[in-house]
């Protein structure tokens, strides 16, 4: 069997990321399709004392409705590392694990980037290398691929070679399996179910799911695969509220 998942790249991606990544024989960083703006591309959640709060990579705006992914700039006039390394170390100073995370990622914020993908891809590398995920990660942008939409996804299974193919929900609009099935390749579907953990502010706010998975690492450090996989659990205190970020005003 070869499984294959096909993902946009993400900023501070969330935990449902990197249980695709975990799965996945081969990660394809899907970064030769048209970048969006006010998306995950570029921007995540973070969780504060009252809520939730965004963390956005600025970007050159000029020109970026028709750039691809690969193709987009950072604005390194704004001062965004600063503020971003500031608002995690204003809001996770006292979780159990903030400094072996910060100690991993925190580089991220000193380094100079011209492009978005690389300040993505930075993130991603680090923490899947620590949370030991093994899958081979290449760029669609390198393999040969055409068509549009579940054309080019199916194209580079093809080429690929893969046996099993793991898409996101947000797919099922457009990805038409029978496609895939005709070409001995089957479809399954990342049904997650998103695991409650420990978070500061629990009796205050109760848990936010939904957010970054720097969440997680702060709180959890090296257990955040196993939770996050389902592999281990957590009990929250008995009469937790349960909200996802998406129901809160940030």
């Amino acid at each position: 069997m070869k499984r294959v998942v096909i993902l946009q790249p993400g900023y501070l991606p969330w935990i449902g990321f990197f249980d695709m990544m975990a799965k996945a024989d081969v990660f394809v960083i899907f970064d030769d399709v048209q970048y969006t703006v006010r998306d995950w591309r570029s921007r995540n959640r973070i969780k504060k004392p009252d809520g939730v709060l965004w963390l956005t990579v600025p970007i050159q705006s000029k020109g970026s409705r028709e750039k691809l992914i690969k193709d987009v700039e950072v604005d390194s006039a704004q001062k965004w590392q600063r503020n971003h390394s500031k608002n995690l170390q204003s809001f996770y100073s006292k979780t159990p694990f903030f400094e072996q995370t910060m100690e991993m990622i925190g580089d991220l914020y000193e380094k100079s980037f011209q492009f978005l993908l690389d300040v993505d891809m930075d993130f991603i590398s680090k923490v899947s290398h620590f949370l030991g995920i093994k899958a081979e990660v290449c760029f669609s942008s390198s393999l040969p691929s055409d068509g549009v939409k579940d054309e080019k996804l199916l194209s580079i299974c093809k080429h690929l070679q893969a046996t099993h193919y793991l898409s996101g929900n947000a797919a099922r609009d457009y990805l038409r399996e029978p496609l895939f099935n005709a070409e001995g390749i089957s479809v399954e579907w990342h049904n997650y179910q998103h695991p409650v953990y420990h978070q500061r502010w629990l009796k205050e706010q109760g848990f936010i799911s939904h957010l970054s998975i720097v969440d997680l690492l702060f709180n959890h450090g090296h257990d955040a695969l196993d939770i996050l996989s389902a592999n281990k659990k957590v009990a929250l205190p008995e009469g937790t509220q349960v909200r996802t970020a998406d129901a809160i005003v940030a």
